[in-house]
C-alpha cells in the first residue's frame, strides 16, 4: 500500500514559504556559518533553509512546531547525527537547552509575523546567541532600526539596541512566498553586545522604564517620570536624573537614544 500524501502545514501558524532559492542561498550566506559551527534554524518549514545549512555545519538544530512539517523533518534527517529535530514552540525552548555553548550558537530563520516581536525578545533573553539573522516584516524592520526622534521610533528600538547591534541586510520582496504575503519582508542581523552591558537586574529596570516611557509618548519626560506609575519618582529626584541622563524634561520620549535611557535608567535606581 503506498504511502498517503502530506498533509499541508497548519495555516494557523502563520507560515509563509520561501520558495525562491537565490533569497534562501543568500540568506545563508549572510549567516556565514561554516564546518565548525552550530545553528539553530527556526521554523525550517519544507526546508528551504535547511537543505543549504546541513552537511555545511557541525551541527544543525531544527526547532519546528508544525505537526506534519516536524514529523517530514525528522524522517528526512533521521540517521544523521549532524541534524537534530526538535518538536517544539521556539518561545518554549531555551538555548541552553538545545546547546553546549548558546553563546556561540547561530541562529537563522523566516519566522510568522504574528510572533516576530516576541521571538526577538526571547532569543536576546540569557544566554544569547553570537548572532541572529532573521526574516522579519519590511515595517518591523523599520521600526528597529529607525532613528531617533521618528514615529516609528519606540520601545521596540530601545529594547533591541541596548542590548545588541542590529542593521537591515537586504529586502526580500512578497513574490518570493508561497502563499504569497500582503507585506514585504526584510532580513535583519542580530548580534547581542559582548561582554553584556548591563546586569539581568540593570535589563529589568530598563526594560520597566522604556515600557512606561512609550505608553505615555505623548507627554512630556516631566510627567511620566514623576506621575507614571511604573517610575513614579519625586520632582528632584527626576531633575538630577535627567541632568545625569542628559536631555530636557520637556522633551518627549522619542527624544532619548537607548544610551540616555540607560543612563536615566541608572539615575533613577
Amino acid at each position: 500500500m503506498s504511502a498517503p500524501p502530506p498533509r499541508p502545514a497548519k495555516r494557523s501558524l502563520g507560515q509563509n514559504f520561501l520558495v525562491d532559492p537565490n533569497i534562501q542561498k543568500k540568506i545563508v550566506a549572510a549567516l556565514g556559518a561554516g564546518p565548525a559551527d552550530e545553528v539553530l534554524e527556526i521554523g525550517p518549514g519544507k526546508g528551504a533553509l535547511t537543505r543549504h545549512l546541513a552537511g555545511r555545519v557541525r551541527r544543525l538544530v531544527l526547532v519546528e512546531l508544525d505537526d506534519h512539517l516536524a514529523l517530514a523533518l525528522a524522517e528526512e534527517y533521521e540517521g544523521r547525527p549532524d541534524v537534530a529535530v526538535v518538536h517544539a514552540d521556539v518561545l518554549e525552548t531555551q538555548l541552553d537547552a538545545i546547546s553546549d555553548a548558546p553563546a556561540a550558537l547561530n541562529v537563522v530563520g523566516n519566522i510568522p509575523y504574528n510572533i516576530t516581536t516576541p521571538i526577538i525578545f526571547h532569543l536576546l533573553a540569557r544566554p544569547r546567541p553570537r548572532q541572529i539573522v532573521l526574516m522579519v516584516q519590511d515595517d518591523l524592520a523599520d521600526r528597529i532600526v529607525a532613528p531617533v526622534g521618528t514615529k516609528e521610533y519606540g520601545a521596540l528600538s530601545v529594547g533591541v539596541r541596548t542590548v545588541a547591534q542590529v542593521e537591515r541586510l537586504f529586502k526580500v520582496r512578497r513574490g518570493a512566498f508561497r502563499p504569497v504575503p500582503g507585506v514585504d519582508s526584510c532580513i535583519m542581523r542580530i548580534r547581542p553586545l559582548v561582554p553584556e552591558p548591563l546586569s539581568a537586574q540593570e535589563e529589568d529596570r530598563l526594560r520597566r522604564l522604556v515600557r512606561a516611557a512609550f505608553q505615555w509618548r505623548r507627554k512630556q519626560l516631566r510627567k511620566i517620570l514623576r506621575d507614571h506609575p511604573d517610575v513614579a519618582r519625586p520632582e528632584s529626584v527626576v531633575a538630577e536624573a535627567a541632568r545625569q541622563a542628559g536631555f530636557d524634561l520637556e522633551d518627549r520620549p522619542e527624544r532619548l537614544t537607548p544610551e540616555q535611557f540607560v543612563r536615566l535608567a541608572a539615575a533613577l535606581h
